[in-house]
């Protein structure tokens, strides 16, 4: 796949963290520009995919009770380890 070349206005800070983290790995800024933009977009596109599937079944009446989701995610979070909380 061809590349481009962009340009986006970042912090010191942020740049630095880049460039030890690429340096770390042993990898160009570059490098790991791209991923993090990657993993971003294929969270972003998954959250927006799982919100308008949501908003589709609540418009069609497809709806968990108050109480249930309450108990499911009870049941979610003692499953949790204590630590991890």
């Amino acid at each position: 796949m061809a590349s481009q070349t962009t340009s986006i206005r970042i912090d010191e800070e942020k740049l630095a963290r880049i460039d030890r983290l690429a340096a770390t790995i042993d990898r160009t800024r570059s490098w790991v520009m791209n991923q993090a933009i990657e993993q971003y977009l294929d969270h972003e596109e998954w959250f927006a995919e799982a919100v308008a599937e949501g908003i589709e079944a609540a418009d069609r009446g497809d709806l968990v009770p108050h109480d249930e989701a309450v108990t499911a995610a009870r049941g979610r979070i003692a499953k949790v380890p204590q630590g991890d909380r």
